[in-house]
């Protein structure tokens, strides 16, 4: 019953969430709704984001001078492929403030305690394979065109890349292959974190309806990957820094997005209240250890 709720979600039978048509105007919106969350919410925005850049630097620094240096740039490429599952505190907040509800920054942490909880882990392990599987892509690549001598000292290998036969086909291939990673995550997770939010339906009617979202849509959401493509680029220019913007508008402007192109749900779930503890006495200590007979009726 549990595999059958992760991926299936509550209901006795798969839901079908309806979808819509949309245009780049649609795009635009969600991007111009996007930039208010972020206006309204910064800092909960660098709360969520500012590690998602220190790890860029951290694992650019970590690959410089050893034989991980060839999986620099497949490591920040590939930070794109995981990032639906980093700014999903993003899209909570998004939600709520969308509700009217408080949008502090404690309740990011909210998806803690949503219904599809073990559906948001599965299609995060799901992610999370798609970048391992890159990585072990790019480096055959880098195989197959350089063979399997260790790197050259930083300068000499970006040499090589740049002004080599071997590099050029290495540029060609990867960005190739890359876009066609991109395309499926893209297609699996253009809205399904945002729905799983929304609803209890479970990571496969989640990634079908982001399927059936790309197909209805498909020039569209080729714009929107694009847009996500050159924003990231123009944040990731300055070691990273610039993501610290650039994702949590992206973040907030998909769950706009995902309004737009999915019909609301007309049983929206309830909301998680955290149990209010009543304030208590120092001069209460120690009885303050032990529940009291009110307190347990």
């Amino acid at each position: 019953m549990t595999n059958s709720h992760i991926l299936l979600g509550a209901g006795t039978s798969p839901v079908r969430p309806v979808i819509r048509h949309i245009s780049p105007s649609d795009l635009y919106d969600s991007l111009a709704r996007g930039v208010d969350d972020f206006i309204a919410m910064p800092s909960h925005a660098i709360f969520l984001c500012v590690i998602y850049p220190m790890l860029g630097i951290f694992l650019i620094a970590l690959t410089l001078g050893n034989s991980l240096l060839p999986l620099a740039f497949p490591l920040a490429a590939g930070f794109a492929l995981v990032g639906p599952l980093a700014a999903i505190g993003l899209y909570e907040l998004s939600r709520r403030r969308e509700c009217g509800l408080d949008s502090s920054s404690e309740h990011a942490l909210d998806v803690l305690h949503s219904p599809s909880l073990g559906a948001i882990i599965a299609l995060g392990l799901l992610l999370m394979a798609i970048f391992l599987i890159w990585l072990v892509v790019a480096e055959a690549l880098y195989i197959a065109n350089f063979g399997y001598a260790s790197p050259p000292p930083l300068v000499q290998f970006v040499r090589d890349v740049l002004t080599t036969p071997a590099g050029w086909r290495l540029i060609v291939v990867g960005t190739g292959v890359g876009f066609l990673f991109a395309v499926l995550v893209l297609a699996v997770s253009a809205v399904s974190f945002p729905l799983l939010l929304d609803r209890d339906v479970g990571a496969a009617v989640a990634v079908h309806t982001s399927i059936r979202v790309a197909l209805a849509n498909p020039l569209t959401m080729a714009l929107w990957g694009l847009i996500v493509a050159v924003l990231l680029v123009i944040g990731s220019i300055p070691f990273f820094l610039g993501l610290t913007v650039v994702m949590p508008v992206l973040g907030h402007a998909t769950w706009h997005l995902y309004r737009r192109v999915v019909e609301p749900d007309p049983n929206p779930r309830v909301d998680y209240v955290p149990q209010q503890r009543p304030r208590r006495s120092a001069a209460d200590f120690p009885a303050a250890l032990f529940p009291t007979r009110e307190a347990r009726k």
